[in-house]
């Protein structure tokens, strides 16, 4: 017989996000279950060991696993329910709440919930999600991978490689693998302008002598057993190789940054709407999806340059999980082309506070940028920003009362660029 329970609220997933949204739960008083299938928790701080987390919360520059640990030393002063190497097999929902399967060390578990929360993280996409051909060979690695062996098992995985991709983990396997006696032969890019934060371009790159290619793609994997080596091409303004630019560059691996998907696998089988923009749940302002008692949070919402605002949306879907629910009135929300996505998607006119957080990325890089919110022909807010990078993601409050959200009309933001005087 499979054994029931009961929670107030679950938490999928003990990252940095889940950390923040059990323990913002149980502060509320409400009966708490946190999920992990790893047998520690953290995610994927555990093997971030260089510094720079925690600027925002704490006002100081930690490690990833520093970070994590202000967090798991709440847990046992706490009341939350942890199981580790736990995995959710199955969530079915009916009208009062959601009866997940979970395979614990136990043996298999059924919990029944009011509130749910995924805090699921994301994926790193692989090489043949990008079109890189050539034969399955030894050598091609994630970012992560390449981090996990390096700073996690100790084993070096390169003594000569290529880094596609200037994400910011790429940018920060450049350093650590140079600083471990490897040889970086380049950091190459698809793109006109690199992908990571500018701190980390100046901090990985130019401070280590290792050199940035734009507009450059490796379009072929060679290599029997072992990669030896990958062609590299110029591409277009539509990133499409240009005949006739072809390099070879022998190297004994290929490490791959290019670009993060929000594990929402599970979400998605439970019918939860997603933003199609964001690979994330379609929320409200509490994170909340379109479902109601379900939520998603951190990078499992949308990927997050800082894990600082990961774990300030993990507390805010935990408080919401907490609290009872209220009828809720949503306003559609809507970013232009300006824009690469916005979130929240949607306003609830019913919340308690008319401070609303957004959080969003330009499509384009900008100088004296002015973002403009209206509803109709009414103008909520107006906003300047000195400079906007799609790399980098902004966080914006803003003062919404309800009376201001009347109306049928979405909530529109726009961004365009001012002539400074």
């Amino acid at each position: 017989m499979i054994e029931e329970l009961y929670f107030d609220v679950t938490v999928i997933g003990a990252g940095p996000a889940g950390l923040a949204a059990a323990l913002a739960s149980d502060r509320e008083g409400a009966r708490t279950l946190l999920i992990e299938r790893e047998a520690r928790f953290g995610g994927i701080l555990k093997q971030c060991i260089h510094d720079g987390f925690g600027l925002v919360r704490f006002g100081e520059k930690l490690s990833g696993p520093e970070y994590a640990e202000r967090f798991i030393e709440e847990l046992p002063q706490s009341q939350v329910v942890v199981w580790t190497l736990s995995f959710v097999s199955e969530i079915h929902r009916n009208q009062e709440d959601n009866v997940l399967t979970v395979i614990t060390r136990e043996g298999v578990k059924r919990v029944r919930t009011r509130s749910l929360i995924f805090a699921t993280g994301c994926r790193e996409r692989t090489s043949r999600q990008i079109g890189v051909q050539g034969r399955h060979c030894a050598g091609v690695f994630t970012a992560g991978t390449a981090q996990y062996y390096t700073n996690i098992l100790g084993e070096l995985p390169t003594k000569r490689c290529v880094i596609l991709g200037s994400g910011d983990i790429g940018l920060i396997m450049a350093r650590r693998l140079t600083l471990e006696g490897a040889e970086v032969v380049g950091v190459y890019e698809a793109k006109p302008t690199p992908s990571g934060l500018t701190r980390n371009i100046s901090q990985c790159l130019w401070d280590f002598e290792i050199p940035l290619y734009t507009s450059k793609t490796v379009t072929r994997v060679i290599g029997d057993a072992r990669l030896s080596a990958v062609e590299i091409a110029s591409v277009d303004a539509r990133m499409n190789p240009i005949a006739g630019t072809e390099e070879i560059i022998p190297c004994d691996a290929l490490i791959l940054s290019v670009g993060l998907i929000p594990e929402n696998e599970l979400a998605e089988a439970i019918g939860v709407p997603i933003d199609s923009k964001t690979k994330g749940a379609i929320v409200d302002e509490q994170n909340e999806s379109m479902i109601r008692g379900i939520f998603a949070c951190g990078n499992a919402l949308h990927v997050n340059d800082l894990v600082d605002y990961v774990s300030e949306s993990g507390e805010t879907a935990g408080r919401a999980a907490a609290r009872a629910r209220t009828p809720r009135s949503l306003v559609p929300v809507e970013c232009d082309s300006s824009m690469l996505y916005l979130v929240p998607q949607r306003i609830n006119r019913n919340t308690d506070s008319s401070e609303r957080v957004f959080f969003f990325r330009a499509s384009r890089d900008m100088d004296h940028a002015k973002l403009t919110v209206t509803k109709g022909e009414r103008t909520l807010a107006v906003k300047a920003f000195s400079h906007l990078r799609p790399p980098e993601m902004e966080r914006l409050s803003l003062a919404l009362p309800a009376e201001l959200l009347c109306g049928c009309e979405p909530v529109r933001f726009h961004l365009e660029e001012t002539k400074h005087e």
